[in-house]
C-alpha cells in the first residue's frame, strides 16, 4: 500500500515537472500570444468610434381606468406584484415606432424613425416599476436629447390614447343618461350612471397616461463604448490561454524526445545514463581538466554498470550507435572509454567510423595509420594503435593514465566493404583477447550502415541519443532495424541532460548527488565537422 502511495505521488510529481518543462520550453509562445492579442483588442478599442449612452427613468403607474370605466370591482395589482405587468410596459416603449418616428423629429440632425430605434434600448430596473429607455450616440449631448425627447413623446402618446378612452367612455355613459327618463333618473340606476359620468370627467381632466418621467437623461461624462481597459484586459487573457493551448499543441505534436523517460518508452530499452551537458567532455585528456571528478562520474558509474550488466555474460566489446549525426556518441564513446582505464580496466578505443572520422584530431594525433590502413594490411596493430596519455587533476592531485586508441586513419572508398570484411573480425577478435573493454564508435546506424555487420560481433549495443533532437519516429526506425538483425542491445544513454537544483533525475542515474556549484556548466553535443579546440564540442 505505501508502495502504491509513493509510486502516485512520483507519478503526480512527473506530470508537473512535465507541465513546467512545457512552460519553460514554450514559453515564447504563451508571450507571444498575450502580447498580440492584447495588443490587437488595445489597438482596436482605441481606434473605434466612441458611443456615448444616456438614459432616462420612466415610472408607470396602475390607473385602473379600464375597471373604473366599466364600473366593475377594482383589483389591486400593480406591475411590481405581477411581472406581465411590467414585461407589457417594457414592450410598448420597444414597439413604440410612431414615437421614435416623432422623437426624430422633435431632435432633427438628420435622424429618422429607424436611427432612433437603433439608438433606442429599453430595459427594467430591477424589482421596481421603473423602466430605462438609455440612447446611444456619438455625441453626448445627442444621446441625452433622444432619450428624453423619446421619454417625452411616450408620455404624450400614452395620455392621449388614455383620455381617448376616457373621452369615449363618457360619451357611452352621458348616452346612457340622456335615454332615460325622469324617473329613471331619479332612481338608483340613473344616479349611479350620473356618478360614473361625473368620476370619468374627474379622470379625464386628472389623466397623466399611466407613465412619468422620473429619472430625465443627462449627457454622459465618458463614452459607454469601446471600453479600451475592459477589452485590453480580455484580450490579454484571451491571449493567454490561446498561447497556453498553443504551447501543450505543439508540445503535443513535437516529436523530439526531450527528456529520458521517452527515450525508455521509445527505445523500450532501459536508461543506462543520463550525461548532463558539459564542457570537459569536449577538453582534450592530454592538457589535463581541472576538477573533471563530478563529470567523469557518470561515465565511471557507467561502465560499473555495464561490467555487471549480465552475471552471465561478461561485455568486452560495445558498439556505441546513435540514430543520426549530432547525438554525442563519439563523445559518450570517448569518455566512457577513458573512464573505463581510468577505474583499471585495460580499454581500448576503436573508430569504427571510416567515413568521417575525429579522434585522431581531437586527440591531436596523426590521422593514419589507422583502421583503414590495418584492414588493408599496410600495417601492424601494434603500428596502428596510439597510447594516449590522460591526464586529469582533481583537488591538486594528478591521475595520469594512458589509453589505447585505434583511430579511423584516412577515410577509404569502400569503408563498408572493410567494416564487413573478414580483417575486421579479426581485429575485434584481438582486441576481445587482449582487453577488458573494447569501446566502438561507429557512424550513425540510420544513416549509413556501415555499422550493421558489426551489430553480431560485438557482446553489447549501446544506443546514444542527444535529448531535444531525435524524433521518436527515427528512434522507433532505428529500433527496429537494430532487433531486425538480432543486436544485443543494453540500453540507452541520454546526452545533453539539463540539472536544474542540483539534478532532478537524483541518485537514479548516479550524479544527483552534486551540488549546484558542482555541476555542469555548457552543453556537448556531436558537431558536423571535426574541432580541434579544447572546450569546444566535438563529434
Amino acid at each position: 500500500m505505501q508502495r502504491d502511495s509513493t509510486a502516485r505521488v512520483s507519478e503526480g510529481n512527473l506530470d508537473l515537472d512535465r507541465v513546467l518543462a512545457v512552460l519553460r520550453h514554450r514559453w515564447w509562445v504563451i508571450l507571444l500570444f498575450t502580447v498580440l492579442v492584447g495588443g490587437a483588442s488595445f489597438a482596436l478599442s482605441e481606434h473605434q468610434r466612441k458611443q456615448y449612452t444616456a438614459t432616462a427613468g420612466v415610472l408607470f403607474e396602475d390607473s385602473q381606468l379600464n375597471q373604473q370605466a366599466s364600473g366593475l370591482q377594482i383589483v389591486n395589482a400593480s406591475p411590481t406584484e405581477d411581472p406581465r405587468i411590467m414585461a407589457t410596459n417594457v414592450q410598448l416603449l420597444t414597439d413604440a415606432a410612431g414615437v421614435a418616428k416623432l422623437t426624430a423629429a422633435q431632435v432633427g440632425h438628420g435622424l429618422d424613425a429607424a436611427d432612433v430605434s437603433r439608438a433606442i434600448t429599453v430595459s427594467e430596473q430591477g424589482q421596481t416599476n421603473v423602466a430605462n429607455v438609455s440612447a446611444t450616440s456619438p455625441s453626448p449631448s445627442l444621446a441625452a436629447a433622444i432619450s428624453n425627447a423619446f421619454v417625452a413623446q411616450f408620455i404624450a402618446d400614452q395620455r392621449a390614447q388614455q383620455q381617448a378612452f376616457v373621452t369615449q367612455a363618457l360619451g357611452l355613459v352621458e348616452r346612457q343618461v340622456a335615454a332615460l327618463s325622469p324617473q329613471q333618473l331619479a332612481g338608483t340606476s340613473g344616479q349611479s350612471l350620473l356618478d360614473r359620468a361625473e368620476s370619468l370627467r374627474i379622470l379625464a381632466k386628472l389623466q397623466d397616461g399611466g407613465a412619468q418621467l422620473v429619472t430625465p437623461a443627462s449627457p454622459p461624462t465618458s463614452p459607454s463604448s469601446p471600453k479600451v481597459k475592459r477589452n485590453t484586459a480580455l484580450g490579454l487573457l484571451l491571449g493567454l490561454l490561446l498561447g497556453l493551448t498553443a504551447a501543450f499543441l505543439l508540445e503535443r505534436l513535437d516529436r523530439r524526445m526531450k527528456n529520458p523517460e521517452d527515450l525508455e518508452e521509445t527505445y523500450q530499452l532501459p536508461l543506462l545514463a543520463a550525461v548532463p551537458q558539459s564542457k570537459a567532455y569536449a577538453a582534450a585528456p592530454q592538457l589535463g581538466v581541472t576538477d573533471a571528478h563530478a563529470e567523469s562520474e557518470v561515465f565511471k558509474l557507467l561502465r560499473a554498470y555495464l561490467r555487471y550488466f549480465n552475471v552471465d555474460r561478461e561485455v568486452r566489446s560495445l558498439l556505441v550507435v546513435s540514430a543520426a549525426p549530432g547525438d554525442g556518441k563519439t563523445t559518450i564513446a570517448r569518455n566512457l572509454a577513458q573512464a573505463s582505464q581510468e577505474t583499471g580496466s585495460r580499454t581500448l578505443l576503436l573508430e569504427a567510423d571510416l567515413r568521417r572520422p575525429t579522434i585522431a584530431a581531437h586527440y591531436r594525433v596523426d590521422s593514419a595509420p589507422g583502421l583503414s590502413e590495418l584492414l588493408v594490411g599496410a600495417v601492424t596493430v601494434e603500428e596502428a594503435i596510439r597510447s594516449i596519455p590522460i591526464v586529469t587533476r582533481v583537488n591538486g592531485s594528478t591521475s595520469d593514465v594512458s589509453l589505447d586508441v585505434l583511430s579511423a586513419g584516412h577515410p577509404p572508398p569502400n569503408p563498408a566493404e572493410l567494416i564487413e570484411s573478414r580483417a575486421m573480425a579479426d581485429v575485434l577478435s584481438w582486441a576481445a583477447e587482449r582487453y577488458e573493454l573494447v569501446v566502438i564508435d561507429t557512424p550513425p546506424v540510420a544513416v549509413v550502415s556501415d555499422a550493421i555487420p558489426l551489430l553480431r560481433k560485438v557482446d553489447g549495443v549501446v544506443i546514444v541519443s542527444q535529448l531535444g533532437k531525435n524524433t521518436r519516429d527515427a528512434a522507433a526506425f532505428l529500433r527496429e532495424r537494430l532487433v531486425g538483425v538480432n543486436a544485443p542491445l543494453l540500453g540507452v544513454v541520454a546526452n545533453g541532460v539539463k540539472i536544474r537544483g542540483g539534478g532532478s533525475y537524483g541518485y537514479r542515474y548516479g550524479y544527483g548527488y552534486y551540488g549546484p556549484d558542482d555541476g555542469p556548466s555548457a552543453g556537448t553535443s556531436d558537431p558536423p565537422a571535426p574541432v580541434d579546440r579544447p572546450g569546444q564540442p566535438v563529434a
